[in-house]
């Protein structure tokens, strides 16, 4: 369908980030409203979310002319129209909010005007779900003063039948997790960082060691395998050579972070480990990923959901896995580009929501649209919680999706 009106405002996220939502309309007089979400932990290499001047500069430097009468259908278009409108490489005219939100309503409009899933539009021959992925425990830039130097501390039920059992089953580890915080101390006030994820006053060790015990126990008590996993957002915390732990006063070179991470890896049984090192590095990579069988070594920072990055990263095989975030490219379609090049260089992508998101559920919609093995959707909160009923959802909805396989 053409599209017929493009109306943009102001809007905040889930940590009170200025952000962007869109609104199109579509010939029928369909319509379809998205928010973009914004991160806090972000590549250097990441469009741009917001010009300087913030949302009323990117609505200010909007021209909506271009999109109509555009076919909302032909995602590319869209995509191109954005970037003719924008016109610099980073998005950094209109912002990478506004593409996000423009591009993402537009799809669902015509889905709504096709009287199908967005998912479907994506991906006419989806036949498989993710399982969601979710933060039970925080640190780093997610969370406040005195908590781990790890970001996320990641479970994930892949044992489950079906996603309402797997998104229990991760509901489960987080409360698991608390009554282990609240064991070794009586005085944790259930203090929650940006993803909802519990933020104690642990180290890193520590923190690992109660969410083993909570991943063990959940899963003997639920009788399906959970794993356990990791992101470090270790750019946040790495300068001229050296990772800082501030917390655990630690300094590491490059070779004693790879053999840190190895070691972390082996200890506690991590079966997923996201940006181990610096966005840079991706020698590192390459060599964690060889050197650690059965992991998911999953890369963000490194390839911000970038093509040309991803192919190098392809070239070197630094990573086996990537994250897929839309906002971090701006359009929908080239995020689905990045998607189709990472399976096809043998990698699993994994569609990813942000620290700062937003109460919709097109995250799902995304995840299955594109082949997702995982949905890093978080596990408490509504903006986490609209993209897991999304999912179940869309698993009603379609009898014949089936749980994707993931291999670690």
């Amino acid at each position: 369908m053409k599209i017929d009106s493009v109306s943009l405002r102001p809007s905040i996220t889930s940590r009170n980030d200025p952000t962007i939502e869109a609104t199109v309309r579509v010939k029928g007089g369909y319509e379809a409203v998205a928010t973009a979400p914004a991160g806090a932990s972000t590549g250097e290499f990441e469009a741009l979310h917001l010009p300087k001047g913030g949302a009323q500069a990117a609505i200010k430097a909007f021209r909506v002319g271009k999109l109509i009468g555009a076919d909302a259908s032909d995602l590319k278009l869209v995509s191109d129209l954005l970037k003719e409108v924008d016109g610099t490489n980073n998005f950094s005219s209109i912002g990478a909010a506004t593409a996000f939100a423009v591009s993402v309503a537009s799809a669902a409009a015509e889905a709504k005007a096709r009287s199908i899933p967005l998912f479907r539009l994506l991906d006419g021959s989806a036949r498989l779900l993710p399982f969601p992925l979710g933060n039970v425990l925080g640190g780093g830039k997610h969370a406040g003063n005195g908590s781990p130097d790890i970001q996320e501390f990641l479970v994930s039920s892949v044992g489950a039948s079906d996603p309402w059992m797997a998104i229990n089953g991760n509901i489960n580890v987080h409360r698991q997790v608390r009554k282990l915080l609240e064991k070794r101390d009586p005085q944790f006030a259930g203090g929650k960082g940006d993803e909802g994820a519990w933020a104690p006053n642990l180290k890193d060790e520590e923190a690992l060691e109660i969410v083993r015990n909570a991943v063990d126990a959940t899963s003997k008590e639920l009788g399906f395998k959970i794993i356990m996993g990791v992101d470090l957002a270790s750019s946040t915390f790495y300068s001229n050579g050296i990772y800082d732990y501030r917390r655990k006063g630690k300094k590491l070179n490059t070779e004693e972070q790879l053999a840190y991470v190895e070691k972390i890896a082996k200890m506690y049984d991590l079966q997923y480990i996201e940006d181990p090192f610096d966005e840079q590095d991706f020698e590192s990579f390459a060599d964690l990923t060889k050197g650690l069988s059965n992991v998911l070594v999953v890369g963000d920072d490194i390839f911000v959901t970038n093509v040309s990055r991803l192919k190098k990263g392809i070239d070197k095989r630094a990573a086996n896995a990537v994250i897929l975030k839309v906002n971090q490219v701006g359009t929908l379609y080239d995020a689905l580009e990045f998607s189709r090049l990472a399976r096809e260089g043998h990698m699993g992508v994994v569609t990813s929501h942000r620290s700062g998101d937003t109460p919709e559920g097109y995250l799902a919609h995304i995840a299955v649209g594109s082949s997702s093995i995982l949905m890093k959707s978080g596990v408490a909160g509504g903006e986490r919680t609209a993209k897991l009923m999304e999912l179940d959802k869309i698993a009603k909805f379609d009898k014949g999706l089936k749980m994707v396989k993931v291999v670690v």
